[in-house]
Formats: C-alpha cells, structure tokens, sequence
C-alpha cells in the first residue's frame, strides 16, 4: 500500500510540534495544514481544533507529530510519540527530518483492535540501492509488506486560491460522481482559511506555522471597499426600480413601441445593462465559483466600457469635432445619392451589354429615383438638426462605448433606409418571379404544392389550364433577367451595409461577453483556474521516503474564454452559410429578424 502525504513547504523547516490536518475519506492520503509549535497545553489544542471545525467545517484532528531537532530539545521525539495516546487516532504520523537531509522519514502508528499501538515503519529505498542489494525472497515479502510513503509538496497560497476545474466536458455531478483525492484536497485547503488567520507572531497560548499573507493592510482596504460597496449596490437598486416602473408603463407596451425598442440596438443594449446592473448590485453574496467569476467578469467590462466611453467623449467635444461631423454628414449623402443615381441611369440603359426589357427597365429605374431624391429631401430637412442630434447622442458614450456603437448602427440604419426599401422592393419582385416560375415549371410536369400536407402531389390539368400557364411563364421568364439585375445590385448595396453593422454589432457583443476579468486572473495569477495538476520528483535520498513536488497547470485561454464568457444577446438569425446562399438565390429577405418557417405558394 501507499501512503500520501499533502505536506506544505512553507511546513518545512517549522518547529518541532503536532501536524494538524484531515484524513481524505475514501483514499489512503492526508493533508497537512499547519504545525503547532511545542509548548502546547493539549488541552487547548483540542479547543482550538474545535473551534476550527465550526468556522470551516472541515473534519481537522491532529494527525502525527513533526520532528525537526534542535539544541536544547533532546527526547522531543518520545514526548511528542506519548502524545498519541491523547489524541487517540487509528494512524499516528511522526515524522522526522534530520539536519542536512531535504527527505524525511516518517513512522506510522496503527491501534489495532485492543486499542494497543504497532509501530511500523516506512522507508522509501532509492532504486539503485535495491539493484546492488539483490536480497532473498523473504526479505521481498517483507518489503512488500511494509507500507511506502509518497510526500506531496503543495504551495499552501496557490492551492487556497486556486479553483480546479474539471478537464471533461461540464462540472461532475457530486450525488453520481464522488470528488476525486486530488479535488478533496484542494477544497480541504480552500475552506480551511478560518485556520489560516492567525499569525505566527500573535500573541496567544499557541504558536503555529502555516502560510501567511505578505500584509493586512490590504485586506482591510477589502473590508472597507466591502462596507462602501453595500450603499451604493442599495443606490443602484433602487435606480433599477424606478427605471423598471417606468418602462412596465403601459404606453410603453403598445405593439409598435415593443416591436420598435426590439428592433433598435440602443434599446437591446439598455435593457442588456439594465440585466447586468441587477446581478452587480445584487446584495446577495455569490453561491458558488462560477456566479462569483460572472459577477466579476460583469463589473469589470462595464467600467472598462464606460472608460472608453469617456475617451470617446474627450475627443468628440474637443476641437469641434461633432461640428466636423456634422458638416461632412449632408455632402456626404449627396455624394452617396448622386452615385445611386448614376448607377440608375446606367442599369436604365444597356448595363454591361445587356438587353433588358425597356419598358419595365425604365418603369423600374424611375420608381428608385423617385425614392432616392425623396431621401436627398428628407437629409437636407433634417441638417439643421443634425449637429444637435449629435451632441445629444454623443452623451450617450457616458454609460460605455457599446451604448455609442448601438446608437451608431441604429443612425446608420436610419441614413440608410432607402438602400434597405431598394433591397425590399427588388426582392419581393425577385422572389414573387422565382416563386410563379417554379409554380408553373410544375404544372409542365404534372405536380402541384400540397399545402396542408407541405409536399408536391400529382395532379391532372386541362388544356385551358396548361396554356394559360405556358404564357405566363414565358412573360415570367423574359423579365427574369431585369428583374434579378435590379435585384442584384441592390442586394450587394445592402450587404455592404449589413456588413459593417455586422462589425458594430460584433463589436458590441464581444465587449459585454468577453471575460476580461478571467483572462486577468490568466494572465497575472494563472494558478487561480487550474485545469489539474503535474508532479516532478523533488528529493529521493536513501533512508527518507520519496517527496514530489506538485505544481498547477493553468488553464488555457481558450478554455478561459469559452468557460467564462458572458451569453448575450443575438439580434441576427443565426442561419448557416448554405441558408443564406440559398436565401440569396430565392430572394427570401436575410434582414431584418425573421425566420420563415412555412413554405407558401
């Protein structure tokens, strides 16, 4: 059998004294936590273990006792084995490091039935000393029956901090799979930081080594961020309420204001801070790891989002610039519609060598130009406003820079809604001609589109029937090509726009879901998220048994991120590359927001 035992290195060169720690159940491993220096009453241990229990909740009791000789301390090691008979235990460790060895040698003492106490003792050999010895099979026997001892040394403050993450897929249920050894460990020592509070240099009527923060002065900074934080979350709260009462108005839920706030980024992007104020100033503390990490992943990407919200803001009112803006806006759209303009003219005539139909090629042509110099009218009514709008909508970068990209996209929707009606009207058009031509192809071949029962069923047509059909897919097809010309080009205007909204909302969303708060843990204190352990050989000295050296393997980024990231919202359908190919080639509008889930003739 094997032994392990979890030893501290700060433990390591600690008085002689008492080991206390716990006995992982269901594996023959134990975990060091501190050493009690001599003098001790043990009577007083006993409490100040108790007293431990409570606070923690961890099953502590004493496990052996720790031997490092000093002048002036001869028979320390039988006075500290008599104390097993006061802290009656199945095992007794006591073990012993010798001046100028780093291994240890460790005796075991087991109670049998009776109570009575049997020493054993275990060694660890070096494997080059049992080669040259090459004893007998009796001495074999003997070796195999004595039980061998693996020292593990942790660093207590990693292993405290840290949180071991599974290497599988999801988070392993406790009631079906048990904790690991490993996994006990690490909560043992995470939830025995009752026992780490007291200093090594307080005075009281015990005297312990264990690991120790480098000062106190920053915890109670902590203490008192803890008791100003409480305040603000009530003010926050209380915010959050009236901002609630007023948008349950019930004007506010009207259909076309509801269908209009879904719609508007700015309007998504509120009610998504809104959510993420509600968990940050939740007066509740966290549950678990993971609620902890998502409340710290939410705090620190708003104070970062309002913090380039406020560089943007210093540089829109610095130096005129918003006037700038204002004054390039109008000549901009003119430019934008002399150029739709030109590029109507020249689908009006013969683009490219094409022979289009004229009368529905100048039909066509004239109803956008129409709507372009209504748009061009409507930019130049609203210029004088212009600047104004954005003054105001430039203050809105105080609550983040997302809130400043969602206000951006919904004005580029707004300067660019003429593309967007082009786009509608050529793809109704487009898919009203797909649609009637793929109708009449089955009627050629006998067929029809059952709608009740969504397949194509045979059916039998009369003459009347099939001619009236053979002209209109004639006409259908003939216009074809105008149509998808016209259907063409404007859909490649309004992927430009789609595209760069595409960028502002990617924009937006990888801000409010990237964990900037665990990716720092990554970076600075990667031993925080611990995806498991490895092991290296730290002293195999003959006579001492074998000591390794168990240090944490971080996470990997990528992990971090898929593990720690914010959900968030999703205002686009989520169609795959052959969806949208084939909703391209059919005419079926890929913007805005709408599925279409029954097919209809």
């Amino acid at each position: 059998m094997v032994l392990k035992i979890f030893f501290p290195q700060c433990c390591n060169r600690a008085d002689s004294g008492l080991l206390v720690g716990r006995w992982i159940s269901g594996h023959d491993s134990a975990v060091v936590l501190a050493v009690i220096h001599y003098p001790f009453i043990p009577g007083q241990v006993k409490q100040y273990i108790q007293q431990m229990q409570a606070k923690s909740g961890v099953e502590l009791s004493v496990l052996g006792s720790w031997s490092l000789p000093k002048e002036g301390q001869e028979g320390m090691e039988s006075f500290l084995r008599d104390l097993s008979t006061i802290f009656p235990q199945k095992r007794w460790l006591q073990i012993h490091r010798e001046v100028g060895k780093m291994g240890f040698t460790c005796q075991v003492l087991n109670r049998d039935q009776n109570g009575k106490v049997v020493q054993q003792e275990t060694k660890k050999k070096s494997k080059n000393v049992e080669e040259e010895d090459g004893e007998a099979g009796g001495d074999k026997e003997e070796q195999e029956g004595e039980e061998k001892i693996i020292f593990v040394h942790y660093e207590q403050r990693k292993v405290m901090l840290s949180q071991l993450h599974p290497i599988q897929n999801g988070v392993p249920d406790p009631k079906t799979d048990p904790p690991s050894e490993l996994r006990q460990m690490f909560q043992t020592v995470a939830n025995s930081q009752p026992l780490f509070f007291m200093d090594r240099y307080d005075d009281g009527p015990l005297k312990s080594t264990h690991w120790q923060s480098e000062g106190r002065e920053a915890s109670i900074i902590v203490e008192l961020l803890k008791q100003a934080f409480i305040p603000l979350c009530l003010l926050i709260s209380w915010l959050l309420s009236i901002w609630t009462w007023i948008c349950n108005i019930r004007i506010f839920s009207l259909y076309p204001l509801r269908w209009l706030s879904s719609k508007l980024s700015t309007c998504v992007q509120l009610s998504y801070r809104t959510e993420h104020m509600r968990t940050i100033s939740s007066a509740k503390p966290a549950a678990g790891h993971t609620q902890f990490m998502r409340k710290a992943n939410i705090l620190v990407s708003f104070l970062v989002d309002v913090a380039l919200g406020m560089l943007l803001i210093s540089w829109l009112y610095r130096d005129n610039h918003i006037t700038m803006l204002a004054n390039t806006l109008v000549p901009a759209a003119d430019h934008v519609a002399k150029e739709l303009d030109e590029l109507l003219q020249w689908l009006m005539g013969a683009p490219a060598g094409l022979k289009m139909n004229r009368a529905l090629d100048q039909v066509l042509g004239r109803f956008f130009l129409y709507h372009i110099h209504l748009w061009i009218s409507y930019i130049h009514l609203m210029s004088p406003f212009i600047e104004g709008i954005l003054w105001y909508g430039g203050l809105s970068a105080c609550l983040g820079l997302t809130f400043a990209l969602s206000l951006l996209s919904d004005m580029v929707a707004l300067l660019t809604f003429h593309i967007y009606c082009f786009y509608v009207y050529g793809a109704r058009l487009y898919c009203l001609k797909i649609y009637g031509l793929s109708s009449l192809w089955r009627l050629f071949r006998g067929k029809k589109w059952n709608v009740l029962r969504q397949r194509v069923d045979s059916c039998s047509y009369d003459l009347d029937q099939l001619f009236i059909g053979t002209l209109l897919f004639t006409v259908l097809l003939f216009l074809l090509p105008t149509t998808a010309l016209y259907y063409l080009v404007f859909t490649l205007l309004r992927l430009v726009v789609v595209l760069f909204q595409g960028v502002l909302h990617l924009s937006v969303d990888f801000m409010n879901s990237f964990p900037l708060f665990a990716v720092g843990l990554r970076i600075f204190r990667p031993y925080r998220l611990a995806e498991g352990v490895k092991f290296r050989v730290l002293c195999e000295e003959p006579g001492t048994a074998l000591h390794l050296l168990m240090e944490i393997n971080p996470l990997k980024f990528s992990t971090v991120v898929q593990m720690y990231r914010t959900p968030t919202y999703s205002c686009y359908p989520k169609d795959s590359w052959a969806a949208l190919i084939k909703k391209l080639f059919v005419g079926e509008l890929i913007y805005p927001w709408r599925h279409k889930t029954i097919k209809t003739e």
